[in-house]
């Protein structure tokens, strides 16, 4: 019985730590009970990257599921410098400055698509104002959107929600949060993340 009193609690320690380690290796994820058809040339992903992190998670959604790539960016890129750049952020983010986005990301033809990945990187625990533009500027009603962003270390933050809020006649898939340290191992994240996307409530 006592031997029994130390092996449970071990036990127990070694399943928390796996699903830590699990979590950890393959991102936070979010899912609701709606299923994607992802149709190649039926899915757009559009996102914005400031230092080619974002940008590799869209690439690596790419791969998974055929969609066409779609770079915000704005008219006025943000600063090469990193503290120069956060500095700049802060400030938007703070007056709530939506800066003017390349022509080719205003007015896209939303028709076209059945389901839009959108992809931001965290800044300052929200999403980069050049996508609160596109999501602004951009119809997603009746659209099945997925969320992916990127961090440092701050994870999800406010990013999904201010995103949803953004649109909120989409229908909402799910959602990826993905660290920049991690960057090696977003193919094996993103990958199992998209199965799941596309996977029938009852089929879990």
């Amino acid at each position: 019985m006592k031997m029994l009193l130390f092996i449970i609690p071990a036990i127990l320690l070694a399943v928390a730590a796996w699903m830590y380690a699990d979590a950890t290796m393959h991102g936070n994820t979010s899912k609701t009970e709606t299923a994607a058809d992802l149709q190649p040339q039926r899915v757009l992903i559009a996102y914005y990257s400031w230092g080619g992190t974002t940008r590799h998670a869209a690439e690596e959604i790419q791969r998974c599921t055929g969609g066409t790539l779609l770079e915000i960016r704005p008219v006025t890129p943000y600063p090469e410098d990193y503290d120069t750049c956060v500095q700049k952020a802060k400030e938007d983010i703070r007056a709530g400055v939506r800066p003017a986005l390349i022509p080719e990301n205003t007015g896209v033809d939303m028709t076209a698509y059945d389901t839009i990945f959108v992809g931001s990187p965290n800044w300052w625990s929200t999403i980069a104002p050049p996508v609160a533009t596109f999501l602004a500027q951009n119809d997603l009603s009746g659209k099945k959107v997925a969320f992916f962003q990127t961090h440092g270390g701050g994870g999800m933050a406010n990013c999904e929600r201010h995103a949803r809020a953004l649109m909120p006649k989409a229908t909402f898939l799910g959602s990826i949060s993905l660290r920049d340290i991690q960057k090696d191992s977003f193919a094996e994240a993103i990958s199992a993340w998209v199965k799941g996307l596309k996977k029938e409530k009852n089929d879990k």
